[in-house]
């Protein structure tokens, strides 16, 4: 049985050459420049060998987003375009390890977003896209993004939906700044959770009912306030006087908790039991796939890995339920045999 790891992240080396030199603010990466797993790829490889060949990684840019490494929308797309060559080239040249990738976009630039997405996913190969939960501070159910999420549907591309937020998203509305890293313990979830709930409200799964979106960290907030999306939400509009949301909830041909149940989900949970069990339980076997988030564990690369696959292993879950997330549930999402 093949593990196949479809959110893990890498800066592919002319990447993360031009990152140095075009950063706006350089100690936005500091602490990526201390993993050399995520840009050296000797450094990798010796890590991937501890868990045998049957462990293989789809790669993905690790954040920070390409549109607020520099403002500049040139930029951003150049970036984006290099990024996605450099992916391409590394599964041409290790298919064994890496047997795809996905596409980054300049999402600064909804339009040249759109364009490199067709690029990446025709021209190049990639297997789907990635998304941040929100661009600069622009919700994705903004009318400006409708075209990237038809192209997606359209390409038959899945949309990975990762969280972005930094410490400038203060905590309390009379402080400048995120304190105590909460804007990353609990403003990742947050993020994740907020952006699924506006796609689900922007009536996105109702427009395009065969598009494929994987919420990062096994959904986020989501498994876990299933009774808030449920039964809470089943009230939507009684808490609003100034805009309908009980007609808008009328309206729509599903309860919402069963618009949240159309994401998919990864077991990126930094090894633990009770989330995995629990994101497990909402989003079903069928819509679970195998995800580490290397390299960003204490150890530098290989803890995330092993600690998820021991989660994994020790579920009371039937062996066909732990081949679908390792590897079935992946060649369903992309379309492909591994």
């Amino acid at each position: 049985m093949l593990k196949i790891d479809v959110f893990n992240h890498i800066f592919p080396a002319p990447f993360f050459e031009r990152l140095k030199q075009v950063m706006t603010r350089p100690g936005a990466i500091k602490r990526w420049l201390r993993i050399p797993f995520l840009h050296d790829l000797d450094v990798r490889f010796r890590v991937l060998e501890e868990f045998g060949p049957e462990y293989r990684q789809i790669l993905s840019l690790s954040a920070p987003p390409i549109e607020a490494i520099n403002p500049d929308r040139r930029m951003a797309i150049d970036l984006a375009r290099l990024a996605n060559d450099s992916m391409a080239d590394l599964v041409r040249q290790y298919p064994d390890r890496f047997p795809g990738f996905i596409a980054s976009l300049p999402l600064n630039d909804p339009d040249a977003s759109v364009a490199e997405l067709e690029r990446a996913v025709t021209g190049l190969g990639a297997l789907g896209v990635q998304l941040f939960s929100n661009v600069n501070g622009l919700p994705l159910d903004d009318a400006r993004f409708v075209p990237l999420f038809d192209a997606s549907d359209r390409l038959r591309a899945p949309i990975l939906l990762h969280p972005a937020r930094g410490a400038e998203f203060a905590d309390y509305a009379t402080e400048g700044k995120s304190k105590y890293e909460i804007w990353w313990t609990f403003g990742w979830p947050y993020e994740t959770s907020a952006a699924m709930h506006r796609l689900v409200f922007s009536r996105l799964f109702d427009r395009l009912p065969r598009i494929r979106i994987v919420a990062h960290h096994l959904g986020a907030m989501i498994p876990y306030f299933e009774g808030r999306v449920g039964y809470g939400l089943d009230q939507f509009g009684a808490r609003t006087a100034d805009e309908d949301y009980e007609g808008l909830r009328r309206s729509m041909p599903k309860r919402p908790y069963d618009y949240f149940k159309m994401f998919w989900a990864d077991t990126a949970v930094f090894g633990s039991r009770a989330a995995t069990e629990c994101g497990l339980r909402f989003f079903g076997e069928d819509q679970v796939v195998f995800a580490s988030d290397a390299p960003f564990d204490p150890e530098g690369g290989p803890m995330y890995i092993r600690e998820t696959i021991r989660v994994i292993d020790s579920l009371e879950i039937t062996a066909a339920a732990r081949r679908k997330i390792y590897q079935g549930n992946a060649e369903r999402l992309f379309n492909r045999t591994f």
